[in-house]
């Protein structure tokens, strides 16, 4: 039979990653390329008490929930970004399934077929694949590893007049750069000057290497809480099965996209809501970050020591100071969907980089690696299986 699929569907593609997480779980390699936190650092004892008070709680904790999601676990959120700056309040607040699925109801209330939406190069390529099915024509805006330019900013809100512009300014995926105070501040004033919202998308901004760093979200810059959807998840700090996330922002947009969350799903999980607020009450959740924070940064300088060992030149890449990647670009005409090939028969995998890109055929010569999942020992090895491959690369 022939299905008569709606016209938007055309605009799916598989991602990238998820394709390689199903290629990799045949055999024995080490794989860097899933977004993946570490598994033995899940507070698995605490999320078992957090769910038996649920459950002590009485049969209503199985019944259907608001919409926005559990008041208590909003009202804890509210004070949690606070300690960031970022004006809120629980009528602000709607829980999602994860962040990402901000990112698609934002962009089902905002988007329209053929609407601009303006990005990062390279960004959050599952971000990229919401705003393509919504019929979005996705535009890249130059930058550097301070952030978005200001000035080719403004020339394209000129020119293209977007929806909103979609950015990750603390670790970005993929290339884990933290935008200058600067960036940020240019970034909210072109915004508020051309009335176009920010999407600020956040899962990594907990996870820092430097604790006296401080990087400020664009939505605490933005006092009148009119321009910036400030949206994060527990998935990194937590446990991405737990799959709540939350967005704020304005609060006209905030209850649309709680109107469209209702035809979507009526409400994400309650159970898993009241399970992560008796957790933020009675867990040391900031200790046990702090704990990730070293166990994720000794991990990426074993990855970032094995990639000294390169020639200088040939594959370049810089250090994090936060986050769970490191961005590598190869020089020369290097294709690193054929060196992934080479990788997964030697042992280990990676992330080939243009997926992540706006343009086709862009970013051919960069890939992904994940140093937070896999343990120290798994890293160095390999790390050696990688290096052993890069040294000898198969250009194309």
């Amino acid at each position: 039979m022939e299905y008569l699929f709606a016209e938007q569907t055309h605009n799916l593609k598989s991602s990238a990653v998820r394709d390689i997480l199903n290629v990799i779980q045949q055999g024995n390699v080490i794989s860097f390329a899933g977004g993946l936190p570490s598994e033995e650092n899940f507070p698995l004892d605490a999320i078992n008490a957090a769910y038996e008070k649920v459950f002590a709680s009485g049969r209503s904790c199985l019944q259907y929930g608001l919409t926005e999601g559990f008041i208590p676990l909003r009202e804890a959120i509210q004070a949690r970004m606070a300690q960031k700056g970022i004006e809120s309040d629980p009528g602000r607040i709607l829980l999602t399934t994860g962040s990402q699925q901000t990112i698609d109801l934002f962009s089902r209330v905002m988007l329209s077929p053929g609407d601009v939406v303006l990005t990062e190069n390279p960004t959050y390529l599952s971000a990229l694949q919401v705003f393509r099915f919504n019929g979005a024509e996705i535009i890249a805006v130059n930058g550097d590893q301070d952030g978005m330019d200001p000035l080719d900013l403004e020339e394209k809100i000129k020119i293209h007049h977007p929806k909103f512009v979609y950015v990750i300014p603390t670790f970005s995926n993929p290339d884990g750069k933290v935008w200058s105070l600067e960036r940020r501040k240019a970034a909210l004033e072109l915004c508020d000057r051309y009335n176009i919202l920010i999407l600020e998308d956040d899962p990594y901004g907990d996870i820092k290497f430097q604790e006296d760093e401080v990087y400020q979200p664009i939505a605490s810059l933005d006092k009148q809480l009119t321009h910036v959807m400030y949206t994060s998840t527990f998935s990194k700090s937590v446990a991405p099965a737990l799959r709540t996330g939350w967005v704020t922002g304005p609060a006209e947009v905030v209850r649309m996209m709680a109107q469209a969350k209702q035809m979507a799903d009526l409400h994400s999980s309650s159970i898993d809501q009241q399970a992560l607020y008796y957790l933020l009450r009675d867990f040391p959740l900031d200790r046990h970050i702090q704990v990730l924070r070293e166990q994720y940064r000794s991990r990426m300088l074993i990855m970032r020591d094995s990639l000294t060992k390169l020639e200088p030149g040939i594959f370049n890449w810089k250090e994090p100071k936060g986050g769970m990647f490191i961005w590598v670009e190869a020089a020369g005409n290097l294709n690193t969907a054929t060196l992934l090939n080479t990788a997964v028969a030697s042992g280990v995998a990676f992330v080939p980089g243009a997926p992540f890109f706006v343009g086709e055929n862009e970013g051919l010569n960069t890939f992904r690696l994940n140093f937070s999942h896999s343990t120290p020992e798994k890293i160095k090895l390999g790390m050696d299986r990688l290096v052993s491959v890069m040294l000898n690369p198969v250009t194309a």
